[in-house]
């Protein structure tokens, strides 16, 4: 099961899905940075009778952070917001070891309940999914554009 999962973030980190810089009528833009290891994401939404009607992101980072956010790009598209913004909490919940609900939901997000045992990795691997959650809170209060930056240290 690991050389599995293993097989689908390479894939991910390969070929990226809804990656770019750009995505045409989005109506948020959030950047996401992690100083402690360098990565940086972009996210922007486009909602549509409140669903995930587009999404792209875009950035630079480790395998993990740019793997995770294209398998979330696949997960929550087409989705209304508040099950887009449940999926992200259930994938942030299984990072820290809190249970594993919606396994079928999370697509090839599941890949990533291995990478919760490298307290280190799981900031990368949420940074995707954590710009997704600030994004609908944008969209939802008006704003276009957030920027935020994780500065606490991983857990040891």
């Amino acid at each position: 099961m690991d050389d599995l999962y293993h097989e689908i973030i390479l894939d991910h980190y390969k070929s990226p899905r809804n990656r770019g810089p750009e995505l045409e009528g989005s109506q948020v833009h959030v950047h996401h940075s992690n100083p402690l290891c360098g990565d940086e994401l972009d996210l922007r939404l486009r909602v549509h009778d409140d669903g995930v009607d587009g999404l792209a992101f875009d950035g630079e980072g480790c395998s993990i952070s740019m793997a995770s956010a294209s398998a979330m790009s696949e997960a929550v598209l087409e989705r209304d917001l508040a099950d887009a913004e449940d999926l992200a909490e259930a994938f942030r919940l299984m990072m820290h070891g809190e249970g594993l609900k919606r396994e079928e939901d999370l697509e090839d997000g599941i890949a990533f309940q291995g990478v919760a045992q490298y307290p280190v990795r799981v900031k990368c691997a949420l940074l995707g999914w954590m710009a997704l959650r600030d994004a609908i809170e944008s969209y939802r209060s008006g704003d276009a554009q957030v920027q935020v930056t994780h500065e606490d240290a991983p857990p040891a």
